[in-house]
């Protein structure tokens, strides 16, 4: 066997923290779920993973939403893009 060939299979170790292994052990089924999955679409040779995203309808109160928006710009952050990540805070502090 070649050089090129045996290095062709040969991947790398990775080593990881104690303070690493100790967070790992701490995720919930979810994140480790969200983790594998992301984890797979990187190894595919994706650049980004994308989880899927549903449309939803939503009632506000018109001047929550106006509020809302304007805050939104001020930080230079989509209002859609900051509702998702107040939902994500809210699923992972429950």
């Amino acid at each position: 066997m070649s050089i090129e060939q045996r290095d062709k299979f040969q991947r790398p170790v990775q080593y990881f923290s104690a303070s690493y292994l100790e967070s790992c052990r701490k995720m919930t089924p979810i994140q480790i779920c969200e983790f594998l999955d992301s984890f797979r679409i990187i190894a595919a040779g994706q650049a980004r993973p994308r989880m899927p995203r549903k449309l939803i309808s939503l009632r506000v109160q018109e001047s929550v939403l106006t509020a809302f928006k304007q805050k939104s710009k001020q930080l230079g952050v989509p209002y859609q893009s900051q509702i998702q990540r107040l939902m994500e805070e809210w699923v992972k502090k429950s």
